[in-house]
């Protein structure tokens, strides 16, 4: 695979796509999407051996501000190709969403308008100080896509989601992390290491257990408890027949370290 608008790269189980027209602030181009559903198919297709997470970030002090507003009006010049077009973005935020290993994004700078709602897609969102969300869409006259309207409402409440879709101000780290936008601030000047310690902790970890809890949970606004329970029998009868949890169990009863353990990396901190 080549690329030109994104880098994309895989070390020691780690992939680590980072959107890349820092001229542009990494907005939104239409060949940066497709090579963006392009990394991500790859992904998926290794997941759980060759890849144990994602880190997805933005190049040249930016995340992503966004759509390319200057292809707007040339690309999506009626409502049907508007729309064809919007659909075939919301497959890749599906996609996203529902990739079956932890994915953390990484913000510095802008993360504006759909780049916004890219980064809040991830299981765990890393900013530094100057990083900040923004759902600019109500600048110009539009409404958030992306998944905006199914994601900002189950992180912030229904009351918050719309001061800031109603407003389109800039949320930065601190008040981000109060508002449980993001999981934590990192260092300006050492994000992507801390980006990488943390993503390595899912190294060693069950990616298939882990990724059968995130498609259930992820489900669990849209479905009742009765269905969440069989979804969870169904996924708990898979695990338990997996390798890991065999060897697990044969390390427990020998009373041998364990296979995955977060709090010592929470003590090496």
């Amino acid at each position: 695979m080549k690329f030109t608008q994104i880098i994309f790269d895989v070390t020691d189980k780690i992939a680590t796509i980072t959107l890349n027209r820092p001229e542009a602030r990494n907005a939104l181009a239409p060949q940066m999407r497709v090579e963006l559903a392009e990394a991500m198919a790859h992904i998926k297709e290794k997941a759980g051996e060759d890849v144990k997470a994602l880190i997805l970030t933005g190049a040249g002090g930016a995340f992503c501000a966004g759509g390319d507003v200057k292809s707007m009006g040339s690309r999506l010049n009626s409502a049907s190709k508007a729309r064809a077009a919007l659909r075939d973005d919301h497959q890749k935020m599906f996609d996203l969403m529902n990739l079956e290993l932890p994915v953390i994004s990484l913000i510095d700078g802008a993360a504006a308008g759909a780049g916004a709602n890219i980064a809040l897609a991830a299981d765990f969102v890393l900013a530094t100080p100057r990083g900040f969300l923004m759902q600019a869409f109500v600048r110009i006259g539009l409404v958030p896509d992306w998944g905006g309207m199914y994601i900002l409402p189950k992180l912030v409440g229904l009351q918050r989601a719309k001061e800031l879709v109603f407003s389109g101000r800039r949320v930065y780290a601190e008040e981000a992390k109060e508002m449980g936008l993001i999981y934590d601030i990192v260092g300006a000047d050492t994000a992507m290491k801390d980006a990488r310690a943390f993503a390595s902790r899912f190294i060693d970890a069950p990616t298939q257990a882990i990724g059968l809890a995130k498609n259930i949970m992820n489900q669990s606004y849209s479905h009742d408890y009765k269905t969440i329970l069989e979804m969870e029998a169904m996924a708990q009868s898979i695990a338990r027949g997996a390798d890991f949890h065999k060897e697990a169990i044969k390390r427990f009863a020998e009373k041998k370290p364990a296979l995955f353990d977060w709090e010592s990396f929470e003590k090496k901190a």
